[in-house]
């Protein structure tokens, strides 16, 4: 996921994808302490995905 395609979403929409990608962190994380999580690479882009959407929400709401 890209910033530039986060642009041009509205506010419900990036909060939408925000939770979604919070619970999929949630997610690997629990598989990564239970050992279930072959690759660890999955966690390290979830979280900047996450990062991206915060930043691409607080751009949106100051316009």
């Amino acid at each position: 996921m890209k910033y530039t395609d986060l642009q041009d979403k509205s506010i419900d929409e990036l909060e939408a994808m925000l939770k979604e990608k919070k619970l999929e962190v949630f997610t690997l994380r629990a598989k990564l302490k239970t050992m279930q999580l072959t690759n660890t690479s999955e966690l390290k882009a979830a979280k900047k995905d996450v990062a991206r959407i915060k930043t691409a929400l607080s751009a949106a709401r100051t316009k």
